[in-house]
């Protein structure tokens, strides 16, 4: 028997460890927002559609994250689905301390008072359902309420530590 490529390298598990396995794995980008005193968001490219019925999405957020004071108590959140030409809105709800909601970000609010940014390929308001602990995070699994899923374009995807397009 003839080993694998890649086999006779493995390292302990480790928060390395699992970066370095996930920059290998393709994810759609997302924003996620919250209305609070100040709006909040953050990229996330750990959303999941969890159930048709009822429609229920997942997403994680770190509890160190600035918007999770906000989403820890929010009854209501957006979900975003960016386009391949939104990198640099991406990255400004992906870096520590931006002004998310400042002059270059176009936002609005939607239905319960959520920020929907403008331009997305497709939005969702969900009413969060529960929170659930899972290490330094928390899985939030929330329900659809309302949506637009007919926005222009080719999604966003985050790869090798960028955000990218996809390719044919």
């Amino acid at each position: 028997m003839t080993a694998s490529p890649g086999l006779g390298h493995t390292r302990t598990a480790s928060p390395d460890l699992l970066r370095s396995v996930f920059r290998r794995h393709a994810a759609g980008v997302a924003v996620i927002t919250a209305a609070g005193e100040r709006p909040v968001g953050f990229t996330a490219t750990s959303l999941n559609s969890v159930a048709a019925e009822p429609p229920l999405v997942s997403f994680g957020v770190g509890t160190a994250s600035s918007s999770w004071p906000v989403l820890a108590e929010a009854e209501y959140v957006g979900v975003h689905i960016l386009g391949e030409h939104q990198r640099e809105l991406a990255a400004t709800f992906a870096r520590s301390g931006a002004d998310r909601f400042g002059p270059s970000t176009f936002w609005r609010s939607g239905p319960e008072g959520v920020p929907l940014l403008d331009g997305v390929l497709a939005w969702l308001v969900c009413r969060v359902v529960t929170r659930v602990p899972a290490g330094d995070h928390r899985i939030v699994i929330a329900q659809v309420v309302e949506g637009d899923p007919v926005g222009e374009g080719r999604p966003l995807v985050y790869h090798q530590g960028r955000f990218t397009a996809l390719r044919d």
